[in-house]
């Protein structure tokens, strides 16, 4: 018979909703798993659309490229790639979701808003990029906040 010390300090073996927005230190340095299976979405959505846009569109492309489009492109099959990685180990490419939160809202400050202003986004060239941009609120949510700040912004003391 197990000592009442043993129970309580056991894992529990099954999936609990509680559990998913805990802090996870064993596995995710303090980062609650929840921000993980997110984070996994999330570079799953970015392979599989991204992907196949832009390797379809760079695989069957004929002519002579643009260097600014061909560049376009080229970053945009980068991060559908990198996202296979983002999959294993999705805290160590989150500054790839960061770079995608930054661009977008960029982009969405400089282009999209003085037209949506001035009443011209409807029917510009920029309308339909905009719709494709403004679900960036998913990877704002999928980011463990807490944890990047102290990685990224802060960075970690090494230890001895």
């Amino acid at each position: 018979m197990e000592s009442p010390q043993t129970q309580t300090s056991q894992k529990p073996s099954s999936f609990s909703i509680r559990n998913i927005f805990r802090p996870d230190y064993e596995r995710w340095e303090g980062v609650p798993p929840i921000n993980i299976y997110l984070l996994r979405v999330l570079f799953l959505l970015m392979f599989l659309f991204l992907g196949k846009d832009s390797l379809t569109y760079i695989l069957t492309f004929k002519g002579t490229w643009d260097p600014m489009n061909a560049m376009a492109w080229s970053i945009w099959a980068s991060y559908a790639l990198l996202s296979i990685l983002g999959l294993i180990h999705p805290l160590k490419m989150i500054p790839i979701v960061l770079l995608e939160i930054c661009y977008k809202v960029i982009w969405l400050i400089v282009v999209a808003y003085p037209l949506w202003t001035t009443n011209q986004l409807a029917g510009s060239s920029a309308e339909g990029m905009t719709y494709v941009f403004l679900p960036v609120v998913l990877p704002m949510l999928a980011t463990p906040w807490k944890y990047t700040f102290k990685k990224y912004v802060l960075g970690s003391k090494k230890r001895n």
